[in-house]
């Protein structure tokens, strides 16, 4: 029954919260107020499902500077942990199907944030142009999943090539994130919401300057993900 009574106030509070994040994406461009919204937004899911965050690794990077975060993805809890638990000013790649969701896919396409079509590679192309201008123009962070989608087993799967090209393509440092716990809270596919911690680690930031070519790409793609796994919180 608790389950179900966070489940219809979380559908409340996105909806409320998705207006006032089309009306302050509609009247400051700067996104000043927009990413204030975000870590109230986020604290709130959190708040409302009775979900802690334990973070370590914050030491690792500068909170005012431009990086792109590279995470594994478990669970749709870990958008407002990463939200709530990166202190940089955040944009986050989305894919466009989620744009049509009335009110809170409005506010997202309307948002700091990044829609790409997975099936266009041009649409791909736009959207690494678009990141590379917003990105030092706004002094934004960019988040990625780099596995593509949701884990389906909780482990880390084999990351996707182009997250790791948008991140060299942009130049900024990559940070690796490592997520768990959050699949404990509300697993793929079910409806049902548990408290508990989701467990977040940053890696230390890795240079994207030399890398120039496939191959550098991939070596990068490894890299990363050897760290991702690494880092997780034993045991979650």
């Amino acid at each position: 029954m608790l389950s179900y009574l966070k489940l219809v106030l979380l559908t409340i509070y996105v909806i409320i919260i998705s207006i006032f994040a089309l009306i302050f994406s509609l009247i400051d461009r700067s996104f000043y107020l927009y990413f204030k919204l975000t870590k109230v937004f986020s604290k709130g899911i959190l708040l409302i499902s009775f979900v802690k965050l334990e973070i370590t690794g914050l030491e690792n990077f500068d909170k005012n500077s431009v990086y792109v975060f590279v995470s594994n993805h478990i669970s749709q809890f870990d958008i407002p942990a990463l939200q709530y638990g990166i202190p940089n000013k955040l944009s986050i790649v989305f894919k466009k199907e989620l744009a049509k969701i009335p009110l809170f896919g409005w506010q997202l396409s309307l948002g700091p944030y990044i829609v790409i079509d997975r099936k266009n590679i041009g649409s791909a192309l736009k959207s690494i142009q678009y990141a590379k201008k917003f990105m030092p123009e706004k002094h934004v962070s960019l988040l990625l999943f780099a596995e593509g989608t949701r884990s389906k087993t909780g482990e880390v799967q084999p990351f996707k090539r182009g997250a790791f090209y948008l991140a060299s393509r942009v130049g900024y440092p990559i940070v690796p994130v490592s997520v768990s716990g959050s699949d404990k809270i509300m697993q793929k596919k079910r409806i049902k919401i548990k408290g508990g911690t989701i467990y977040i680690s940053f890696g230390e930031p890795i240079n994207t300057v030399n890398v120039n070519s496939r191959k550098d790409e991939l070596e990068l793609m490894e890299n990363v993900r050897q760290i991702v796994i690494k880092n997780l919180k034993k045991g979650n």
